[in-house]
């Protein structure tokens, strides 16, 4: 089972997208990441299997907002406020382990990545 992301578009600095993903993995956290040109890919947001915690980025909090809806099984990234530096191709991400290891944010924690939806944010 494969996750797809979706919900990428151009948009004005100051402005909203709310990315989807469909992941059919409620026993599981789920995370967003992003990747911009030239950098490395980086963590925004994790949940929790049963939206009882979540994590962010210092450089997307208070902005940003994952939740998630296991009976449709999709994982959702509102995202306020957006910035230049936001621009960047984000993916979902499925936690390979059904209890909390003591972090969310490295890549190395993951066992599944959609494809990736491109966001970009003009000035």
């Amino acid at each position: 089972v494969q996750l797809q992301a979706s919900g990428g578009g151009l948009a004005q600095a100051g402005g909203s997208l709310t990315l989807s993903c469909a992941a059919p993995f409620g026993m599981y956290a789920m995370s967003w990441f992003r990747q911009a040109p030239g950098k490395e890919r980086e963590f925004v947001a994790s949940i929790s299997r049963r939206s009882s915690s979540t994590s962010y980025a210092d450089s997307v909090k208070g902005r940003f907002t994952i939740s998630r809806d296991n009976v449709k099984n999709r994982v959702y990234l509102q995202m306020n406020s957006l910035k230049p530096e936001d621009t960047a191709v984000y993916y979902c991400a499925k936690y390979a382990y059904t209890y909390y290891t003591g972090a969310y944010s490295q890549e190395y924690l993951y066992d599944k990545w959609g494809q990736g939806t491109q966001v970009t944010v003009s000035s």
